[in-house]
């Protein structure tokens, strides 16, 4: 019986799964998991990348342990990236996505390079603050020493392999969330990259999930869908054509797969992004603020930072708003989910996508006062989580009428995986405001999508239809 390795590492958190074929279905074990942290850096929110390289190998290291592994894969967020020299060395820090250093950035390109209609039109990819486009450009206004140095780009899971194998390997799935790709040729869009001041020398050949990287000790890396949505979009077992997917974790990702990108006008309006997917698919989907606000408004509550260093006066100042508030109790995610329950006539919601949301210094904060702009803000944790919860679940409604009218499909379905299908009462809600019946799990389906990838270059399952089936749900 042979055993694969996915680590799969989202914004807050990674984890090490074993992943084998027992009796024809993928059976798990997670072996290892490690907190993924922000620290601040020459004055922006920045990854502790060495410190997150040093956890995948000590979760590499428990996994072998355990087990003899036939490969191992990586899929993490995708946006974010590297620059090395000629020597391989790093350049600079490993600046995350919710730093604020893209502000202006796109009105700026709009102005002097390409009007976002004819960006959307080449690369099919939503307008986003922390796209790669926007970070290259605001790292060529603050370093241009930076890129006039580099040799390499890489994303983040493409450096973590390097750090690996010693091999540079670029990846389609991941690099598609640049908005440097010419969305139907599946490959780096030069004109594009030239136009935009950029050094055309350190976007390298992209290769499919499923090549080969290198070694680490002695075990061979393989690529699945480096980008963690592609992973997960891989792992839902839709029944049928009219089923919308929605992988749920610090971001909702809700949209459908598609042979051939969406680049309309239409398209364009309502934000959906096209994204490259295993095997030349296209996630066509729109990106929801997701649990990242749930998961934030915890840590305020618990009095833990997301980025090391960070003030929170805006959030002491929030918490004395909220008439039940404990100092010093521990929140769990179920008690905040209880308390929404018995909040149930509070019904104000507010627009979950608006940028507000994104890297507020105190997210309460920030829902109070959404809230309070449009009536009566909450008052209690309770009716602060119904308003988070309804509101997620109106957008997720939303989205589907946006895609119905795109595609001109009629879906019947919503399918959720990834951590927050666990969470039966976003799935209530979710199923009382589409009207369409909601089906939950495979809860891991991020590192089961990575598996797969793995599984089918190892010759375990024939094709993609044939590794779905065998998920155990």
């Amino acid at each position: 019986m042979k055993n694969y390795l996915a680590i799969d590492i989202g914004a807050s958190s990674g984890r090490h799964i074993i992943g084998r074929v027992q009796d024809g279905k993928i059976a798990l074990e997670e072996v290892y998991r490690f907190d993924n942290s922000q620290i601040r850096r020459r004055g922006h929110d920045c990854w502790d990348i060495d410190a997150l390289v040093e956890s995948v190998k000590k979760g590499i290291d428990a996994a072998m342990e355990k087990a003899e592994i036939g490969s191992i894969g990586i899929d993490t967020w995708g946006v974010d990236f590297v620059l090395l020299d000629e020597k391989g060395e790093r350049i600079g820090d490993a600046v995350a996505y919710r730093d604020a250093r893209t502000t202006g950035a796109d009105a700026e390109i709009e102005r002097d390079v390409i009007s976002f209609a004819d960006l959307y039109r080449r690369v099919g990819l939503q307008k986003a603050p922390y796209n790669t486009i926007y970070q290259l450009w605001a790292l060529k206004k603050e370093h241009p020493e930076e890129l006039e140095a580099a040799a390499h780009f890489l994303t983040v899971p493409e450096y973590i392999n390097y750090r690996l194998t010693g091999n540079i390997v670029h990846e389609y799935t991941d690099s598609s969330t640049t908005a440097l790709l010419d969305a139907a040729k599946k490959d780096w869009d030069f004109e594009l990259i030239e136009k935009l001041g950029l050094p055309r020398r350190i976007f390298g050949k992209l290769e499919m999930p499923g090549a080969e990287v290198g070694e680490y000790r002695g075990v061979k890396v393989v690529l699945p869908a480096l980008h963690d949505t592609g992973s997960a979009y891989l792992a839902v077992p839709a029944r049928d054509d009219k089923a919308v997917y929605l992988s749920s974790g610090t971001w909702s990702l809700l949209g459908v797969e598609n042979e051939k990108p969406i680049t309309t006008a239409e398209a364009m309006r309502a934000n959906f992004t096209n994204e490259g997917g295993a095997w030349g698919r296209y996630r066509f989907l729109k990106n929801i603020m997701g649990l990242w606000m749930i998961q934030s408004i915890r840590r305020e509550l618990n009095g833990v930072s997301y980025v090391e260093g960070a003030d929170r006066d805006e959030t002491i100042d929030a918490l004395k708003r909220l008439a039940d508030y404990e100092k010093g109790k521990s929140y769990s995610f179920a008690d905040l989910e209880m308390s929404a329950r018995g909040a149930g006539g509070y019904t104000l919601t507010v627009d979950v996508n608006d940028s507000r949301f994104l890297n507020p210094k105190s997210m309460i904060g920030e829902v109070l006062a959404a809230a309070e702009s449009d009536g009566r803000p909450p008052a209690t944790i309770g009716e602060l989580m119904q308003c988070v919860y309804k509101s997620l679940a109106a957008c997720y409604a939303d989205a589907i009428r946006s895609l119905s009218e795109i595609t001109g499909k009629t879906y019947t379905s919503v399918n959720i995986v990834g951590g927050g299908s666990k969470d039966r009462y976003l799935n209530a809600l979710t199923a009382e405001a589409t009207g369409l019946d909601v089906f939950a799990g495979p809860t891991e389906g991020t590192a089961i999508g990575n598996l797969i990838v793995q599984m089918i270059a190892g010759g375990e399952f024939a094709d993609l239809a044939a590794a779905r089936a065998a998920i155990v749900r």
